[in-house]
């Protein structure tokens, strides 16, 4: 089925190799301001992965990202950031990329091009009807995703995507996609740009959401944090001072008691 590969049309822009600095940065900063809106489209699609996601981690499973190029690292980030942020064990979030751990930093030639590899991968987990993966792929074309979600649909484990081109392959194998058309890049075909500043947002959206839907926010704040660092200490020991109205001391106390902030609070409201 042939479809526009808007990611892959001219760019609105030429001779940027004539354009003066600030026309290059003023050019691309008009680009990026569509993205947003062009998200805001999307939210109903959002809205209805999210509601699935979390169904399934509410009810043990996990969740998967799988892609290639920019579109994996964006997943490996997003996965990465969970544990740290929201407290949750390293593997209920997982991303995963064409190519293994060494195509995070290097390009490994043709490895989003394998149509079996994706669920070799997702296999290795031991992945089964209580996950869900989601395709992250700009063009909604890369065949490491694609049969990935195919395998999936077979095999009754939930799908989506998060692609930016209307009716691609991807888009029409996830059972619940996400399609953020953000039109032609400044840099022809340089998806790393705005379809990936789209993909980051979104997984933000996605991750987020989650974690606030199963309960790891508290108010406005990261009460399941872990403490990795005196900046995240330091943040900890404020929340607490705010939440419980004591003394810097004191918060600090609890903290280093407790481990977190939730536990901080908790324990302390019961005395």
């Amino acid at each position: 089925m042939s479809f526009i590969k808007t990611t892959e049309q001219s760019s609105k822009y030429n001779h940027l190799e004539k354009m003066s600095i600030t026309e290059i940065l003023t050019n691309i900063n008009t680009e990026d301001k569509t993205v947003p809106n062009a998200i805001e489209k999307a939210i109903p699609q959002i809205e209805a992965l999210i509601s699935q996601i979390v169904k399934n981690l509410q009810q043990g499973g996990r969740l998967f990202y799988i892609g290639a190029g920019t579109s994996g690292r964006l997943g490996i980030v997003d996965a990465s950031e969970c544990p740290p942020t929201f407290g949750v064990p390293h593997d209920l979030v997982i991303g995963l990329i064409a190519g293994g751990d060494s195509a995070i930093r290097k390009a490994v030639e043709f490895a989003e091009d394998s149509t079996n590899q994706g669920w070799s991968d997702l296999k290795e987990y031991n992945i089964s009807e209580k996950d869900i993966v989601v395709g992250i792929a700009a063009s909604g074309t890369t065949p490491y995703v694609i049969s990935a979600l195919e395998h999936c649909n077979s095999n009754n484990i939930p799908t989506g995507c998060i692609t930016c081109n209307a009716g691609s392959p991807l888009a029409l194998t996830a059972k619940l996609p996400i399609v953020v058309t953000v039109g032609p890049e400044f840099v022809t075909g340089s998806s790393r740009m705005k379809a990936g500043t789209a993909q980051k947002l979104v997984l933000n959206m996605i991750s987020t959401t989650a974690m606030i839907q199963l309960g790891k926010v508290k108010g406005n704040k990261m009460v399941d944090m872990q403490l990795s660092n005196n900046k995240l200490v330091e943040r900890g020991t404020k929340m607490i001072m705010e939440e419980l109205n004591i003394a810097e001391e004191v918060a600090a106390n609890l903290l280093e008691k407790y481990g977190n902030v939730r536990n901080a609070i908790e324990n302390h409201e019961r005395t």
